[in-house]
């Protein structure tokens, strides 16, 4: 069969992407959980309930949803960066209510500055990705980097006032997250930029 046939039936049974953008998605599921965590962070009112259940369904499974669906996109950054903040939502979630329910022991801080720096790593290599893309994603990425490095220094030295410093720059982070997870949402919906990325 001749390339120009070839051609011709692979575009017949070419199927078009007709799905809408899940980063919207994933950055409010995100940017709200993460807001709402470091407004406890920083001593406006203590972890609570509210925070968890928004780890969970929101800033967990609503994440990871948005990666399963980039993933469909073939958008291998949005999948795995989706998909794997969703389950840091979700392990965040766990480490404090297994060993707050006695399953398995809690953890020392030296095992929580060691979760956080892991993320860290992660999220730095996940910025060097931003820097091909927008600069809100950027300001995310890099904020979210020195969040994580904030908490683990907390955890290493149990200075509490770090912890106060890294929820209002975690406030910053969350709020960069939702203004770019609403400015994709309002750019699509007006056809035009509304808000810049």
């Amino acid at each position: 069969m001749s390339q120009e046939k070839q051609n011709g039936i692979s575009s017949i049974f070419e199927i078009k992407d007709s799905t809408a953008n899940p980063a919207p998605l994933g950055l409010l599921g995100f940017g709200m959980t993460t807001v709402l965590l470091n407004l406890a962070n920083a001593g406006v009112y203590s972890l609570g309930s509210i925070i968890l259940a928004m780890g969970v369904f929101y800033g967990g499974i609503g994440q990871v949803i948005a990666g399963i669906e980039e993933w469909k996109k073939k958008n291998t950054f949005g999948a795995t960066a989706f998909t794997s903040y969703g389950l840091f939502w979700l392990t965040f979630v766990a480490f404090i209510l297994f060993g707050k329910w006695g399953w398995i022991p809690a953890q020392d801080a030296k095992g929580v500055a060691a979760y956080l720096i892991m993320w860290g790593l992660f999220t730095f290599v996940m910025f060097i990705g931003t820097l091909r893309l927008n600069k809100a994603l950027q300001v995310v990425f890099f904020t979210l980097f020195i969040l994580f490095f904030l908490l683990a220094a907390q955890f290493i030295t149990g200075d509490s006032s770090i912890g106060v410093i890294a929820g209002w720059e975690g406030i910053i982070c969350g709020l960069s997250a939702m203004y770019a997870g609403l400015a994709q949402i309002l750019n699509e919906v007006y056809g035009r930029t509304v808000l810049p990325l």
